[in-house]
């Protein structure tokens, strides 16, 4: 009797609390993360061959990958109550995930990062440009797989937990995955046992090497910001001091220009003209083109003030290059894949835009897309802009293709500069040109370009080359314009950053530029060759010829006002010095003064280095202790109280 009691007493908690199920439970749980690994990878990588390769050469990151899908599948398994659902849900997350990450990387070089999860409707500007047979397919595999998953539950049981259980295995994949992402001490011992190495430089390789899912779990704790080492009021205290000492009586105040006349002396409006992707394609060394697609830049290379820009992004990131040219900061000083505008500009920051405010200009941002992309509309208010005329304040624009025409954006600027009785600062961005670059959107027109290219190469470099034809003529509408009005004028055109010209940098890669579509083989000078966009600098006044053969995008504004003869804010002041040392600053490839090039700043100039972002940091995320001590006004500026009411739109 008493042990047919003890045996209902055990049945009756075997019923309770799931006991029987516990072998399936734990079987599954055993191998679908195996499973997971093996999928996404083979996504994120593009091949099966190379997954294997990577988990035979490195077993123990492949089964460290497979403890964090453990850790996030339980947690939705906690979560759902339902086993087979939850492994549907974690399938397609993972799936997306691994998707995101491999077009992305295909298409501008990047992983997907952490922080890319903030774009939200940016991130739905990527879906034009996923086209072709084996695109779909790989979308359509995932989708499938989810699809059947759901389905299966229809034939399998529930294989559910109790509540206790639950919240206790739920609490664990909790902890488990924060402490990866924070790097707590165990997990960061486990990591090093299992031998992952943080390949901050080269996300690529970084993804490449540890895995998608660990190298993006290991990039969680970059989305805050470090405080550099020894960053205090006394630093920036000391830092100041030494602006102050290097500022010459000389410098003026503001940039003004004899009139005719001799006896009076004006401000010149300064425009900068951030032209999408624009680029020299006649760069490509094995492609020949009969009829230059850019006369009027390559008048102003052999005549005035040009270079080339080394821009921090490729492909994409536009409003990155944007952030380093307005605020004099860096990129490289910040978490690869990071978007400023949306995770950091959400205070005042001292800009060019404030700068010019400050000596009596009107300062206007131009867009000619939406102002909510890459959350402009916010970010040029803490920069300090007076106003700004997105896509939506465009009356009856011309258009060529999708997008607003270049010429229309001339025009803009043309009318805006003529209506002001300021003269202005104007930073204008273009869209006409943007990618992707095989959908003929020129019709019939065409360009005589003869190369070693596949058809379908041939035509995206076809489309991209009358682009880029049409922002050269765009320029010389503009240079037109104010040579005949007289009016003191600087204008500054450049790229943003080369255009994606196929998947994996097929035009390129035909093109003979480089040698490998797998950017992190490429050669430094190979690297600088995608990185290296063309800028100008044209006014109708005197300026000295210069060429620049590469300077970074965050030195462009300290350059302009050094040819100005201006006198440098503080942030601008010290990029100055560190321009005067290596004027080629990127997360993975530095520039000296002889053109030779590193892959990381020589210990030389890490002094200049170190004030340059310890400055960075204390205007972005610190104290603003540098305000106490230099240029307050400057650095302390609000954002404007008028700010953009011009182009509101008046209340119904």
């Amino acid at each position: 009797m008493l042990n047919l009691s003890k045996n209902r007493t055990i049945s009756s908690v075997t019923r309770k609390f799931g006991l029987k199920q516990a072998i399936p439970i734990t079987a599954l749980l055993a191998v679908i993360p195996i499973l997971l690994v093996l999928g996404a990878e083979t996504i994120q990588r593009g091949s099966f061959e190379e997954t294997w390769d990577w988990a035979l050469n490195q077993p123990s990151l492949f089964w460290l990958n497979a403890l964090l899908y453990l850790c996030a599948l339980t947690l939705v398994y906690c979560v759902i109550g339902s086993l087979v659902p939850s492994v549907a849900i974690a399938a397609l997350l993972f799936g997306l995930m691994s998707l995101i990450s491999f077009f992305k990387t295909k298409l501008i070089g990047e992983p997907f990062f952490p922080w890319d999860i903030l774009l939200n409707k940016e991130g739905l500007n990527i879906a034009p440009l996923i086209t072709g047979q084996a695109a779909m397919l790989r979308i359509g595999t995932v989708l499938g797989v989810v699809v059947l998953l759901f389905a299966l539950r229809l034939v399998v049981p529930r294989l559910a937990l109790p509540w206790l259980p639950r919240i206790a295995l739920g609490s664990l994949s909790v902890i488990a995955l924060y402490a990866f992402g924070i790097n707590a001490a165990w997990a960061e011992n486990m990591q090093y046992k299992a031998g992952a190495s943080e390949i901050l430089w080269n996300q690529q390789q970084n993804y490449g090497h540890n895995g998608l899912t660990l190298a993006f779990t290991m990039n969680v704790k970059h989305s805050i910001v470090a405080k550099p080492p020894g960053y205090g009021e006394q630093a920036m205290a000391d830092i100041a001091h030494a602006i102050t000492e290097k500022r010459t009586a000389s410098a003026s105040a503001a940039p003004t220009v004899a009139t005719d006349a001799g006896a009076d002396t004006v401000k010149p409006n300064v425009i900068f003209i951030m032209n999408e992707a624009f680029w020299d394609p006649t760069l490509l060394p094995d492609v020949f083109f009969h009829d230059d697609p850019i006369p009027t830049v390559r008048k102003l290379q052999a005549e005035s003030v040009s270079g080339y820009l080394l821009s921090p992004q490729f492909g994409g990131g536009t409003s990155n290059v944007e952030f380093e040219v307005l605020t004099g900061q860096s990129m490289s000083f910040l978490p690869s894949g990071s978007v400023p505008y949306q995770q950091y500009v959400k205070k005042p920051v001292p800009s060019l835009a404030s700068y010019f405010e400050h000596l009596g200009y009107k300062s206007l941002a131009v867009h000619s897309y939406e102002g909510w992309f890459w959350d402009r509309e916010n970010a040029y208010r803490q920069l300090g802009f007076e106003s700004f005329m997105s896509s939506e304040n465009f009356a009856e624009p011309e258009l060529k293709g999708p997008f607003i025409a270049d010429a229309e954006v001339s025009r803009q600027i043309i009318k805006q500069v003529d209506e002001s009785e300021r003269p202005m600062f104007i930073y204008a961005v273009t869209m006409q040109n943007h990618g992707p670059y095989d959908d003929k959107r020129y019709g019939d027109a065409a360009m005589d370009i003869e190369g070693d290219l596949t058809d379908e190469a041939l035509d995206i470099l076809q489309t991209y080359a009358i682009g880029a034809r049409d922002a050269d003529q765009s320029l010389q509408q503009l240079i037109d314009h104010f040579e005949q009005s007289g009016e003191p004028t600087v204008i500054v055109m450049y790229g943003d950053h080369l255009p994606m010209l196929g998947y994996s940098y097929d035009v390129y890669n035909q093109g003979g530029l480089i040698r490998t579509d797998r950017s992190e083989n490429w050669t430094l000078e190979e690297l600088k060759h995608m990185r290296s966009v063309p800028f100008v600098m044209w006014a109708n006044f005197e300026l000295p010829a210069d060429d620049v053969p590469a300077i970074s995008a965050s030195f462009l504004g300290s350059y302009v006002m050094d040819t100005l003869g201006l006198e440098k804010p503080a942030p601008f002041a010290v990029n100055w010095d560190v321009y005067s040392e290596i004027p080629g600053l990127l997360r993975n490839l530095v520039v000296d003064t002889e053109q030779n090039l590193y892959n990381s700043p020589p210990d030389y100039v890490q002094e200049e280095l170190d004030r340059y972002r310890m400055l960075q940091y204390d205007l972005l995320f610190g104290k603003k202790y540098a305000a106490d001590y230099i240029d307050a006004d400057y650095l302390n500026k609000p954002v404007h109280p008028d700010y953009n009411r011009e182009f509101q739109k008046p209340a119904a």
